[in-house]
């Protein structure tokens, strides 16, 4: 029985690293699909799955949203919990979008959190604010989010400067 379930295992490992391939062939054809890819690979953290699952649910939503509408595609606005006037427990995530773009963003969250200075800063930052480290790192995955819609409407790299401006 082991052995069979190591054998299925090999075998999808094989299936996902030959649809990688294909997908990557695909984008390296279409000089707009490069462009968004290259764009997405530049921030640090975002590797070639979580830039290909992001291109997949991000490219065909209409091109009119606001990175606000993003958000809330992705799950990652708050949400308050109040019933009548005694109930009012704190905020949370809505977790009420696409499960797909959050499970995307949230290790290049914690990749971007260990190796880029100011994504690091705004994480510790809102640590010790009073934020528990979860809490802040999907605060962080929100603002990458934000920083994703903005280059890929204005076709800008991303400028981790502009992410958290580090107090001197």
């Amino acid at each position: 029985m082991l052995r069979d379930v190591q054998l299925a295992i090999s075998q999808l490992d094989k299936r996902i690293d030959r649809l990688s391939k294909e997908v990557l062939a695909l984008i390296s054809k279409h000089p707009d699909l490069k462009r968004v890819f290259l764009l997405l690979t530049g921030i640090k953290g975002v590797a070639k799955t979580s830039a290909i699952t992001l291109m997949r649910e991000f490219l065909l939503l209409p091109p009119g949203l606001s990175h606000r509408e993003w958000v809330k595609f992705a799950g990652l606005d708050p949400r308050t919990f109040d019933s009548g006037k005694s109930v009012h427990k704190k905020k949370r995530l809505s977790k009420a979008g696409n499960h797909y773009v959050r499970s995307a963003l949230f290790m290049p969250a914690l990749s971007a959190k260990q190796h880029d200075p100011y994504v690091k800063a705004y994480f510790q930052h809102l640590v010790d604010n009073g934020k528990r480290p979860l809490q802040a790192v999907c605060a962080v995955m929100r603002k990458l989010l934000h920083a994703i819609h903005g280059m890929l409407r204005y076709d800008k790299h991303f400028d981790n400067t502009r992410f958290y401006a580090i107090p001197a």
